[in-house]
């Protein structure tokens, strides 16, 4: 197993130029104000697919070889990497299937199949479709192009870090959401390489956090999967993981853990200060911010808002002011 280094972001950076948005920095006023510190988003909400997940899966398929593109490329997701393999797959006449658990919510299956990928729902994890992706790999000769432990995945999530420090080099904090960890594994990996001093948190939700779980025990750790707002955080690290579980160990200084409550309101708080739509995956970092600030930020905080696929039941209850839990 080769070690990635900055090197590779940058390649990415270049394979995705003009593939991807290169999303802004958008200062969050309202949570400035709150907390007495600069807060900004990163909005990865605004990728075509709604997600960040477009960025590895343009370096990862863009990566494949003439022939892998003939016979075609399997993924296992809770949905927002579906989706995003699902829409570069079909701009480069891919064929591509889709395994996902029972779990996932309709609307985000359905996301994937209208963007032409075959789905196929089996058991009730994560780590079940993955097993079932094997098998179907091995079997039809297809590619795996897994959601976050793969160095061209890692490598294409890390240009958001590329483009944070562009917009804002002295950036003291950055809060990532955290689940599989091959979004923070990227970033962290281009903002050490600038400058350790550079504070770097993830944050996932309580019920079900596999990476801190696993970093915790020292070791990959299997958890079972909980309903959750952020659903698109759920999902283990894989006990096989070659990547992000070394460097969410090496480049992670600290995790955090927001509730169902926090979660909402996070979510609620940026639709109603800043009007943006965010899914609770993408909003657990300003959750963070609201109910539980850290000490030790600095002055400059960026938010990665990664996702804005908010299932529209959850978003008429929020326009209602219905709760959310």
């Amino acid at each position: 197993m080769n070690r990635l280094t900055l090197r590779d972001i940058y390649k990415a950076a270049g394979r995705l130029r003009k593939r991807v948005f290169r999303t802004p920095l958008l200062q969050f006023e309202a949570l400035s104000g709150r907390t007495g510190r600069e807060i900004y988003i990163k909005p990865e909400f605004l990728q075509k697919t709604g997600s960040f997940k477009v960025r590895g899966a343009f370096n990862s398929l863009g990566s494949l070889s003439p022939k892998q593109k003939a016979q075609g490329v399997i993924a296992f997701s809770t949905g927002n990497h579906g989706r995003a393999v699902a829409l570069v797959a079909r701009e480069m006449g891919i064929k591509a299937l889709v395994c996902c658990s029972k779990r996932v919510p309709d609307f985000r299956v359905r996301a994937i199949r209208d963007l032409g990928a075959e789905v196929r729902q089996v058991g009730q994890s994560q780590d079940q479709a993955y097993e079932h992706a094997l098998k179907i790999q091995k079997e039809q000769g297809l590619t795996m192009i897994a959601p976050f432990d793969d160095p061209l995945v890692i490598a294409g999530q890390g240009t958001i870090g590329l483009e944070i420090l562009e917009d804002l080099p002295g950036l003291d904090t950055v809060l990532v959401p955290l689940s599989g960890g091959g979004l923070i594994s990227g970033i962290a990996l281009a903002l050490k390489s600038a400058d350790p001093k550079i504070k770097v948190i993830g944050v996932s939700m309580e019920s079900a956090p596999a990476m801190q779980k696993s970093l915790e025990a020292g070791k990959p750790v299997a958890i079972p999967e909980k309903d959750s707002l952020a659903d698109a955080l759920l999902g283990g690290i894989g006990l096989d993981n070659q990547y992000t579980f070394d460097l969410c160990r090496r480049f992670v200084d600290q995790t955090l853990l927001v509730n169902e409550e926090q979660i909402a309101k996070g979510i609620y708080y940026t639709l109603t200060r800043q009007n943006l739509v965010l899914e609770g995956s993408g909003a657990v970092g300003i959750s963070v911010l609201l109910d539980r600030l850290p000490p030790d930020l600095g002055k400059k905080v960026v938010v990665v808002a990664s996702g804005g696929n908010l299932e529209s039941g959850i978003l008429r209850r929020l326009l209602a002011g219905a709760p959310l839990i």
